[in-house]
């Protein structure tokens, strides 16, 4: 496993993304940034951290050596993965916001911005992670938190960041294995508000209840809403509010 450490960059998935088209880049190299001057999340949202307090990185992953057939797959593995990690490191109450945020004690301490690269086929990715681990305040962003705000700890980034990579390939050998109806059950079993009475707003605004019932293998989510009807809403259309 190569890892690349930066003080300062625009993005890490950006960097990799240059890296993956000049040169061949090895399974599991890691770029880690000290800090991200145009970090970016789910949806074109940006990602703010404080220098040299939270880890900052993405994985490249090559996926040229199977078939991946439904992308969201590599979703699920990868928000497990850190989950176990973060389970290793005795951080309480995890959780999965759908798509792939990491919550404790309902409060988000990880995201995760997935790319893939496709030449004819899904021949590789790049996955971004951002953990909070010892930043404290998060000015205008109520539903943060980190890892030491939850615990108390001050944590070693580089600590973190091999829990994650040993349980990134334990979950990237269960895929390779075809386990997909495993991963897919695991990833379920944890998903944040599953099962309970919930608050959905539209792409437009509108806000309605529903239970929280599943994902689909393309990722979609499934609602159950009030006539028992269950219907599927892709991550553009749909918002799983706190």
């Amino acid at each position: 496993m190569r890892i690349i450490k930066l003080d300062a960059i625009d993005s890490t998935n950006s960097f990799l993304k240059k890296m993956i088209y000049r040169e061949v880049v090895e399974d599991y190299t890691v770029v880690v940034a000290q800090y991200q001057t145009h970090g970016r999340g789910q949806m074109g949202t940006s990602w703010s951290s404080d220098r040299g307090k939270n880890l900052l990185f993405s994985l490249f992953k090559d996926l040229s050596v199977h078939v991946v057939e439904f992308p969201f797959y590599i979703s699920m593995a990868i928000s497990l993965a850190i989950l176990r990690a973060l389970q290793f490191l005795q951080i309480p109450d995890l959780s999965i916001k759908w798509p792939n945020d990491i919550l404790s004690a309902d409060k988000k301490v990880c995201g995760i911005l997935i790319e893939n690269v496709i030449k004819d086929r899904l021949y590789s990715t790049i996955i971004g992670i951002g953990v909070n681990v010892n930043q404290i305040k998060f000015d205008h962003l109520p539903q943060a938190s980190s890892l030491k705000n939850i615990t108390g700890v001050h944590y070693d980034l580089d600590e973190v960041l091999h829990h994650i990579m040993t349980f990134t390939k334990v979950y990237s050998q269960l895929l390779q294995d075809a386990q997909y109806d495993a991963v897919k059950e695991e990833y379920e079993s944890y998903l944040f508000r599953k099962d309970k009475p919930s608050t959905f707003r539209m792409d437009n605004g509108t806000l309605f209840s529903g239970f929280l019932k599943g994902v689909t293998k393309y990722g979609k989510l499934m609602v159950a809403i009030d006539d028992g009807v269950v219907k599927k809403y892709d991550l553009k259309e749909i918002t799983l509010m706190y």
